[in-house]
């Protein structure tokens, strides 16, 4: 069988502009060439693959997602109930929904004993990951019990080293606290600011970017004047509920930090978000809209696997959550491939179809570009130029 293909749409959009008519050759895990609006003829040599109907867009990156969580009720327990084969197993499962999702590239932004890395030491047919091993944080503070945490200047850099040896891709600490570790407050700090820019400092050392979990409006400025390259939540909760400080939000805009925006949701029945968010989502909601209009360089994490309504793939959903706090479709399909890329540090050849770029390619029923709902149905995936089976229905 040949090993060159062929796919035809009746729409595609690049990951940067809409176009009719489009024809991907696809060689090796590698797109070869792009032609749009001509109906050229595909290769002799290639095998055609035809979507009528169709859009075919880059292969989905998803900023934010945790493979070891398992969507469940507890998992934290169950995570710390598995021995690593297990998780590894359940990490596997994790990384298969995304891929038949649409979605080929992931930032775990947190894991135990650096799984990720032997995840993708594993081999098969997954998404590419981005990995941050640990998040580093502080004695009892969020996340504590995945194992990095640590305090004081000489503290972190030694905890930045080990990630750095370990082979990680980026730097995850946690700013403040948050709603999964008992005992942390989500409008609280966790490092003095020193500790911070001694942590940043650290990373960028080692050729390492830096995204913080920030929900404080107070870890949001310390980040932020500490030189992180990313901020996740973002939600400026202050001790009365989410505040937006506008000139501490000009200053992410103007230093083009990344701003993860938790969204994505699949609602399931009878459960109730935590208290905390459920009093405060109206306000949580009108910041996030907030930023979308600012100008910040966002993109959609969906910090899959921290519970029900967070499942592995959910990430189409949180495209379309983009355009209701009011992004274009455009807008949402560019922070969810080739500005997510970038950030990722894979833009070079992710989040694109274009020449050279890797073969990760979605084809949906409908067209995104006029309605963000088609990403709910996928009909075909290619990881690497690899189909992914099954696909999502």
């Amino acid at each position: 069988m040949t090993s060159r293909i062929a796919l035809r749409a009746a729409a595609m959009f690049d990951g940067a502009t809409a176009a009719r008519d489009p024809l991907v050759v696809v060689e090796d895990g590698r797109i070869v060439s792009v032609d749009a609006g001509t109906r050229v003829a595909p290769p002799a040599d290639a095998q055609l693959v035809d979507l009528p109907g169709a859009t075919l867009l880059p292969g989905l990156v998803d900023t934010h997602v945790h493979l070891g969580f398992d969507a469940g009720l507890d998992p934290v327990a169950t995570l710390a109930e598995r021995d690593p084969d297990e998780v590894l197993d359940a990490m596997a499962a994790a990384a298969a929904a995304q891929l038949s999702a649409g979605v080929t590239t992931v930032r775990d932004l947190g894991d135990r004993d650096y799984l990720t890395l032997a995840l993708r030491e594993r081999g098969g047919l997954l998404p590419t990951i981005v990995a941050a091993g640990p998040p580093i944080t502080s004695p009892g503070g969020h996340c504590h019990f995945l194992g990095a945490a640590t305090s004081g200047a000489d503290g972190v850099r030694a905890a930045v080293r080990e990630h750095a040896e370990r082979g990680v891709d980026v730097v995850k600490v946690m700013a403040s606290g948050g709603q999964m570790t008992p005992g942390t407050n989500w409008d609280a700090t966790q490092f003095p600011p020193e500790v911070l820019r001694a942590l940043v400092d650290e990373a960028h050392a080692h050729g390492l970017p830096v995204t913080a979990h920030a929900h404080a409006v107070d870890a949001i400025r310390d980040a932020l004047a500490a030189g992180a390259d990313g901020l996740e939540h973002a939600t400026f909760v202050t001790a009365d509920g989410p505040r937006l400080d506008e000139k501490l939000l000009a200053g992410v805009v103007r230093r083009r930090v990344a701003v993860g925006l938790t969204v994505g949701l699949e609602m399931v029945p009878g459960l109730e978000p935590p208290p905390d968010i459920r009093r405060h989502l109206p306000a949580i909601l009108g910041v996030a809209a907030a930023i979308c209009g600012s100008g910040a360089l966002v993109v959609a994490g969906t910090d899959a696997g921290i519970a029900p309504p967070k499942p592995h793939g959910v990430l189409p959903r949180g495209l379309v959550q983009l355009t209701e706090l009011g992004m274009t479709p455009l807008q949402a399909l560019t922070a969810g491939t080739s500005v997510a890329a970038t950030v990722c540090g894979l833009g070079e050849r992710k989040g694109r179809v274009a020449p050279g770029y890797d073969a990760d390619l979605l084809a949906v029923a409908g067209d995104p570009v006029t309605d963000t709902t088609a990403l709910l149905r996928p009909l075909q995936v290619f990881a690497g130029g690899r189909a992914v089976v099954p696909v999502a229905a």
